[in-house]
């Protein structure tokens, strides 16, 4: 998995750096709010991104759940849970890139 962040991250971060650290400092405090292990927190944010299509985010998370401990398997499981919610078409596009995430690793 690359460690690199995404070109439009980057050049957004260096015009709003203020804005960036408001947006870093909400999820830390989510992720505080409440009694999720950081690795539930990650499937869950991951299953988000697959329901709102989201690529780069998909992507992202991924790469974190699987920082946080969270097994290849596991990770495709959390992306497996939309079907029903959000197609077919929509989940599978998650999994392409959810395994190409896992094989960059």
């Amino acid at each position: 998995m690359s460690d690199e962040l995404p070109r439009t991250y980057v050049q957004f971060k260096q015009r709003y750096a203020a804005i960036v650290r408001a947006h870093s400092a909400m999820g830390k405090a989510l992720d505080a709010a409440g009694p999720l292990d950081r690795r539930t927190t990650e499937l869950v944010k991951l299953g988000v991104c697959v329901g709102a299509g989201m690529e780069s985010a998909t992507r992202s998370h991924v790469r974190r759940a699987a920082e946080a401990g969270a097994t290849p398997e596991e990770i495709e499981h959390a992306v497996l849970q939309g079907m029903n919610t959000v197609g077919f078409s929509r989940t599978v596009m998650a999994w392409v890139w959810t395994t190409e995430e896992l094989d960059d690793s």
